[in-house]
């Protein structure tokens, strides 16, 4: 692997890119024909790439998740293997929940317990379990043009890909229920007026302020993704819980070279250079 991170022999996938620069890592779906459509194809694609990602592949400290072309996902792919395939049981009739517990959930589960940020940049759509992948963030950025769809009331299903966890912690049950019920677009700008996303720029900033924002995030301390992961425990840990959780992983923070070299710089009165470990 060359000094700078970037991979000699980037991996080729058919439904989604993966690139490495600068200690960041960027995974773009990448299937204009159906406006990136999340089938089962693209979510094992998407495990593997991440999957890959976390395991130091790389070198990557932060994470940038888009999508390519119109929008950033229009949902499920309904004729290409998505939960709602319509592959007949045996009453005939399919199973929309199987391809749920094989593949949706556990990448969603990986997403969460991701060992460093995630960047979310929204173009157009993200639509259905779209909308779940790009909620996923961290630090989620919209473009001004995007919006946010809870799609499966107009094809007769419920919201899936962990919408019904996500959307009441970080909008409130009203709101959530309002998006999931009536399956209205919430625009960029409304989704930051709710506390839905973190950032609305003009389209041709997207990229560039999500790069912004991950390249400050991948150069900062290991403690980033201790962080990350202390804040998504949080959303189903006791106040007990929680406080004991923090003083654990205070422990790992303080034990890192991140920490001594933070200390370092703050009495040196210059800034640190973090490494990640």
């Amino acid at each position: 692997m060359p000094p700078n991170g970037t991979l000699e022999d980037p991996v080729t996938y058919a439904k989604i890119k993966l690139s490495f620069a600068d200690d960041l890592a960027t995974i773009a779906l990448a299937d204009p024909a159906t406006m990136n459509a999340a089938g089962v194809d693209m979510i094992t694609e998407l495990a593997d790439a991440f999957g890959r990602v976390a395991k130091g592949e790389g070198g990557a400290r932060a994470v940038v998740l888009t999508g390519e072309g119109r929008g950033f996902c229009s949902g499920a792919n309904l004729s290409g293997g998505g939960p709602a395939a319509r592959t007949p049981e045996g009453d005939g009739r399919p199973n929309a929940g199987g391809a749920l517990v094989t593949h949706y959930n556990p990448f969603i589960t990986l997403m969460r317990d991701f060992p460093m940020p995630i960047v979310t940049a929204v173009n157009g759509a993200a639509a259905g379990v779209g909308c779940s992948l790009a909620l996923m963030g961290d630090i989620i950025i919209a473009a001004e043009s995007a919006y946010f769809l809870q799609a499966f009331r107009r094809i007769g299903l419920v919201p899936d890909g962990a919408s019904t966890y996500l959307l009441p912690r970080m909008i409130g049950r009203a709101r959530a229920m309002e998006m999931a019920l009536l399956g209205e677009r919430v625009p960029a700008a409304k989704a930051l007026e709710w506390g839905l996303i973190n950032r609305v720029v003009p389209d041709a900033e997207l990229m560039g302020e999500a790069g912004k924002v991950a390249s400050e995030l991948a150069h900062g301390p290991k403690s980033l993704g201790l962080i990350r992961n202390l804040m998504w425990r949080s959303l189903d840990a006791s106040f007990a819980e929680q406080v004991a959780d923090e003083a654990a992983t205070q422990t790992m923070a303080g034990k890192s070279d991140d920490f001594i070299e933070g200390v370092q710089a703050f009495l040196q009165k210059r800034p640190a250079v973090f490494t990640g470990r």
